[in-house]
Formats: structure tokens, C-alpha cells, sequence
């Protein structure tokens, strides 16, 4: 007899899919890596999105996208679900890639403000710094989570900010979750 529906999947199932996901984007072995696949990525691949640096510690990560007639919107400049997913997953890939395997990081809010419209070439750079990583630890050691908030400015060829993009991270210890939910 089939599973009952809805089909909820286990913790470990779910772990499972996400690793095999972070193993296809090359997550956890090597930047260079992550650079090749992630272009395959649909949301990046439809969008035309392209990482153009990825730093060997992943403390650092460039993207970029032209503006093409499939990522334009109606009057002609870049679309702005297209700008927002230029910016998608990067922070979640650079801290669990710089904290390591004892912390689970997930993207838990975002949101974007449009300041001009984007046309031609625009470009997005992120950047963690070992100070910002120290400080995630520290408060891990007292605080059951913590939810950073790294902001990312869009640019376009001239270097003017045309959006500006704040995400909110969930990070915990999986020491932690693992002792809740034994509660």
C-alpha cells in the first residue's frame, strides 16, 4: 500500500535532496566547481545570469546579466524578478561553505528596493569578511540562532546602484537543532 497523502518527507530525506542539490552546484568541494555549474542553475540559466568570480575561500562572488529581450520586462529594461534572482543563494552558499558543516544556514527572508532602471550590463558583487564570520560564531555560542542580514547592491555599467537587495540568513548549530528536537 502507497504512502497516506500529503507525503511529508523525512529529516534525513530532506537533508539528502539538499545535499545531492549543494553536490550538483558544486557546493562544498571547490569554487571552481560551483562556477561551472551553477550557470546551469534554471533560474540563472533562463535569466541569462552569469558568475563571473567566485573566490577560491568563497568570500567572494561576482555575478552579472545583460540585458537581453528574454530578461527584459514590457518598457524595455531588466526585469525585476531577474535582478532579485541575480542575488539569490550566494550568501547562503558563502557562510555555509565558511562556517563548515556543524552549522545549518538557510535564506529565511528578502527583500529589494528599486532605485533606477537597469539596462544594458549589470552586475552584483558579494562579499564576506572574516570578521562577519567570527561574529556569527560568537553569537552562535550563546544564542540558539542568529539571523545576519547582508545587504547587496546591484550596479550597472556606470557603477549606479539601480537596486539594493537586504537578505536575512537563519544560521544555528546542528547541535542545536539535534538537542531541540529530541524535546
Amino acid at each position: 500500500m502507497g504512502a497516506a497523502w500529503p507525503f511529508h518527507p523525512s529529516r534525513e530525506a530532506r537533508m539528502k535532496a539538499r545535499s545531492v542539490l549543494l553536490r550538483l552546484l558544486g557546493g562544498g568541494e571547490s569554487s571552481h566547481t560551483l562556477r561551472r555549474w551553477i550557470h546551469f542553475w534554471p533560474p540563472f540559466l533562463g535569466a541569462g545570469i552569469r558568475v563571473r568570480h567566485i573566490g577560491r575561500d568563497m568570500k567572494s562572488v561576482d555575478v552579472e546579466m545583460k540585458l537581453r529581450w528574454w530578461n527584459a520586462n514590457y518598457v524595455g529594461t531588466h526585469f525585476g524578478g531577474s535582478l532579485f534572482a541575480m542575488t539569490d543563494a550566494f550568501y547562503m552558499l558563502m557562510l555555509m561553505a565558511n562556517l563548515g558543516g556543524d552549522y545549518i544556514v538557510w535564506d529565511k527572508a528578502a527583500s529589494i528596493r528599486y532605485r533606477k532602471p537597469g539596462k544594458g550590463r549589470v552586475r552584483a558583487e558579494f562579499r564576506l569578511s572574516d570578521r562577519q564570520i567570527d561574529d556569527i560564531r560568537e553569537k552562535l555560542e550563546t544564542l540558539p540562532k542568529y539571523e545576519p542580514v547582508f545587504t547587496v547592491e546591484v550596479k550597472d555599467e556606470s557603477g549606479i546602484v539601480i537596486a539594493e537587495v537586504e537578505k536575512t540568513l537563519h544560521v544555528r548549530k546542528k547541535q542545536e537543532l539535534a538537542a531541540r528536537e529530541k524535546r
